[in-house]
């Protein structure tokens, strides 16, 4: 990176002679600071109050008014009781083909801008250590004399970075908002713990051309978000992993910072919108590094666990009471290996993506356990997260299924395992 400060184009060694602001010399003037920071102004007066790297009062402002009108009166009571009824149903269904009870202690239904408000917390938690890194990375990146140079710019610039996340959050949560089913249909714990939470107007939308009756969709759906809600209630480290994942991707964020003399150039401090504009064009993406894949696989092997399980137990609860189960789990299958909401969001954001891709692979693991050591063994995995399966493990399901085994046994009875381990190495 060349050390000139931030907001200031390369300069060629022959126009370093050149006040700033000559036509022919550095595109960036100090005295046009006063005007552009007086005009940045008004449009930070209309963003909130938010501080931190990511304005969430823009984010939720915008995420509302684009979803405004849809589905914001709420729903009448003969069908916030049809959802009540389902998760009940579900739950009933659930409860003899999983050793973890029902996590769920209440129910909703929930509007688009309901999911906003609801797991806005949430996202919180998952967006801020990211955007804290990479707003970090550019100041951070920044010589000494540089940042002295820059001044109020800094400060301008992190609310900008601010507003700028806060902006595609908005967009993303709304376009979210618009077509999740339930409150984990992501695969995280975005609602508040132990509430089940379904979207009837989206799920409305969704049994549109299946051909199957909406009642066989709601409970199936209930069903899913019932097991997850036992998973994320009875699992007490599973929560909290999934979010440090995405904390550990952050960390190892960096910022090609010879973007940032690009993004100087395609500013002008007359137009405000055009910072907005440069900084959302995806110049200042974060490069993928080692760490970052390292944390991306484990998380994307958690989610297909998380995912896989729900797959399996719910099959098995549902199968012969559903005549449209199997078409229905398909169906849902496709939906995320294609590409959804979810994945789009984190990709605009910083190239996170929550795709199970180890989805299938899961399942068949999960089932292999299921059918080996039987329910309470299979469920008995994620009782520490020492015990759960790896990627690698995933490509390998019989032999994770025998090590479990023996694993379990040695557990039991150590003494016993020892012994067995010892006639083992004579035998060698």
């Amino acid at each position: 990176m060349s050390d000139v400060p931030f907001g200031f184009g390369p300069q060629d060694p022959d126009d370093r002679g050149r006040k700033p602001g000559d036509p022919a010399g550095n595109p960036f003037d100090f005295s046009q600071l006063g005007a552009m920071l007086s005009q940045l102004g008004a449009m930070f007066s209309n963003a909130g109050t938010s501080s931190g790297p990511v304005n969430y009062d823009l984010a939720k402002q915008i995420a509302l008014q684009q979803l405004a009108g849809q589905g914001g009166l709420g729903f009448a009571p003969d069908q916030d009781k049809a959802v009540a009824d389902a998760v009940h149903l579900a739950e009933m269904w659930l409860d003899p083909l999983t050793a973890l009870p029902a996590g769920t202690s209440r129910t909703e239904s929930w509007t688009a801008r309901d999911w906003v408000e609801r797991t806005l917390p949430t996202w919180q938690r998952l967006c801020d250590p990211v955007a804290q890194r990479v707003s970090g990375a550019w100041v951070d990146a920044m010589p000494a004399e540089a940042k002295e140079a820059a001044g109020p710019l800094l400060s301008m610039l992190g609310q900008m970075g601010g507003m700028a996340f806060g902006s595609q959050l908005g967009g993303a949560l709304a376009q979210l908002g618009a077509e999740v089913l339930t409150s984990t249909e992501v695969g995280l714990p975005l609602g508040p713990a132990g509430t089940a939470a379904l979207l009837p107007a989206n799920i409305e939308k969704f049994t549109e051309g299946l051909e199957r009756p909406a009642s066989e969709v709601l409970v199936f759906l209930a069903a899913r978000e019932a097991a997850h809600q036992r998973l994320f209630s009875h699992v007490p480290w599973l929560r909290q992993r999934l979010l440090d994942t995405v904390e550990e991707f952050a960390r190892g964020i960096t910022v090609d910072t010879s973007a940032l003399e690009q993004l100087a150039g395609q500013v002008d401090p007359a137009n405000p919108a055009s910072i907005e504009e440069a900084m959302k064009s995806g110049m200042l993406e974060p490069q993928t590094t080692p760490e970052q894949q390292a944390a991306l696989t484990r998380l994307e092997t958690l989610l297909a666990l998380v995912e896989g399980w729900v797959d399996v137990v719910v099959a098995e609860a549902v199968g012969d009471r559903l005549p449209g189960a199997e078409a229905l789990r398909e169906t849902l299958r496709r939906r995320r290996a294609s590409g959804g909401p979810a994945e789009q969001t984190f990709a605009t954001l910083v190239g996170l993506e929550l795709r199970p891709r180890r989805h299938r692979s899961a399942a068949a693991l999960w089932k292999l356990l299921g059918d080996q050591h039987g329910i309470e063994q299979r469920d008995g995995v994620w009782e520490h997260p020492d015990l759960v399966p790896t990627a690698e493990d995933l490509d390998d399901p019989m032999e994770f299924a025998d090590r479990f085994g023996r694993t379990r046994k040695a557990l039991e009875d150590p003494m016993a395992e020892l012994e067995r381990t010892i006639r083992e190495e004579d035998e060698d």
